[in-house]
C-alpha cells in the first residue's frame, strides 16, 4: 500500500509541474485532461500526504520513547502515540476504500447513447422518456447538454438519440450502461394488457483529441441528405455525415445540424470517445477478471434495471435494490439510485 501512496503523491506533483510548464500553456486540450486527471487524484493525494506525515510523527514518538528516561514523560508519549497510531490507521483505511472506487475518468463529461430495443414504438418513446429523464438529471447537476444526434420514431418516439452531458458526470452516469427495461400498458393497448419493452443505454467519458490519434487514412467519410421520420427528405444538401473507422469497424452518423462540416465535427467527437471507451474496457476487463464487479463497466447487453409504470417500482437488478418513487425517478431525481451503485462498489472487496 506505500507504493501506492507513494505513487499517486508523485503523480499529482507531476501533474502540477506540467501544469506550471510554459510548454503546456499552449495546449489547452492537454490542460484540460491533466486538470480531469488532477481532480480525480485530489482526494487520495491528501489522504497520501496525511498517512505519510502521521507516519513520520509515529517514527519520531517511538524514537523519543525508546530514549526517554521520565515516567511522567515516558507516560505522555504513549499516549501520543496511541493516538497516532489510531489516526494513522483510520488515515489508511480512508485510502484504500477511496483507492478502490476511484476513477480517473470520474470528472469526465460524457456522451450518452440511447437505442430502442424490443417493443417496437413502445420501446421509441421509452427511449424518448430516458433521454429526458437524463437531461433533467444534467439540469438538477448545473450541467450543459448538447444534442449531437436524433432519430425520430414515427409516433414521436426515439429510434436513438446521442447527446453530450458537459460537466463532471462519467464518475455518476457510468453505472447506466445496460438494457434498461420498462413494464407498462402501452396507449395502444386496448385490451390494458401490460407490455414489456426495452431500450439501450451507452455512457461513454468524453475524450480529449490529446487522447486519440485518429488517422485521416484509417476514415471513410460518407455525406447524404439528412432525413426525418418516415425517411422523408428534411434538407436539400448533402449535410449528414457518416463516418466508419476502418480499423475497429465503427460507424458513426450525424445528420442534425445544416452544415457538414459541424455534422462531421460532432461525428468525430463521438468517434473518439468510443474508441477511448474500447481502451477503457480492454483494462476494466482486465481487472475484473482479479476482482469480479457486477456494477463497474458490467456487460452492456445485460438487464440493467427495470421501471414497472403500475406498481410505481424502479429495481436496480446489479444490487437487488427498489425504489417506489418512479416519476420522481424519471424526472431526473436519480441521486438515491447513483448513491446505492457507489456505496456497493465502494464495498466489494
Amino acid at each position: 500500500m506505500q507504493e501506492k501512496i507513494n505513487k499517486v503523491i508523485e503523480r499529482y506533483k507531476e501533474i502540477n509541474e506540467l501544469l506550471s510548464a510554459p510548454d503546456t500553456h499552449a495546449k489547452p486540450n492537454l490542460i484540460k485532461t491533466l486538470a480531469i486527471e488532477q481532480a480525480a487524484l485530489e482526494d487520495l493525494y491528501n489522504l497520501a500526504e496525511k498517512h505519510n506525515k502521521l507516519q513520520k510523527e509515529l517514527t519520531e514518538l517511538k524514537e523519543m520513547i525508546a530514549t526517554e528516561s521520565d515516567h511522567e514523560m515516558l507516560n505522555l508519549l504513549n499516549e501520543s502515540q496511541l493516538e497516532v497510531s489510531e489516526e494513522l490507521t483510520a488515515t489508511l483505511e480512508a485510502f484504500e476504500k477511496l483507492a478502490r472506487k476511484a476513477d480517473p475518468n470520474a470528472t469526465r463529461s460524457v456522451i450518452i447513447e440511447i437505442r430502442a430495443g424490443t417493443g417496437g414504438e413502445e420501446a421509441a418513446l421509452f427511449a424518448a422518456e430516458l433521454y429526458r429523464m437524463y437531461l433533467r438529471y444534467a439540469e438538477h447537476n448545473n450541467w450543459k447538454t448538447e444534442q449531437l444526434s436524433l432519430n425520430h420514431s414515427s409516433t414521436g418516439g426515439l429510434k436513438e438519440v446521442i447527446f453530450l452531458i458537459e460537466g463532471a458526470a462519467y464518475g455518476k452516469l457510468k453505472f447506466e450502461s445496460g438494457v434498461h427495461r420498462v413494464q407498462r400498458v402501452p396507449a395502444t393497448e386496448a385490451s390494458g394488457r401490460i407490455h414489456t419493452s426495452a431500450s439501450s443505454v451507452v455512457v461513454l467519458p468524453e475524450a480529449e483529441d490529446v487522447e486519440i490519434d485518429i488517422k485521416e487514412e484509417d476514415l471513410k467519410v460518407d455525406v447524404y441528405r439528412s432525413s426525418g421520420p418516415g425517411g422523408q427528405s428534411v434538407n436539400t444538401t448533402d449535410s449528414a455525415v457518416r463516418i466508419t473507422h476502418i480499423p475497429t469497424g465503427i460507424v458513426v452518423t450525424c445528420q442534425d445540424e445544416k452544415s457538414q462540416l459541424k455534422n462531421k465535427k460532432k461525428a468525430l467527437s463521438v468517434l473518439k470517445s468510443r474508441l477511448y471507451d474500447m481502451e477503457l474496457q480492454k483494462q476494466q476487463d482486465s481487472e475484473r477478471s482479479k476482482r469480479q464487479s457486477a456494477i463497474a463497466g458490467g456487460d452492456r447487453s445485460a438487464k440493467i434495471r427495470t421501471y414497472n409504470f403500475p406498481q410505481s417500482r424502479v429495481t436496480d437488478h446489479r444490487i437487488k435494490v427498489s425504489w417506489h418513487n418512479l416519476n420522481e425517478i424519471m424526472d431526473g431525481y436519480l441521486d438515491a439510485i447513483i448513491e446505492s451503485l457507489q456505496e456497493a462498489l465502494a464495498n466489494e472487496s
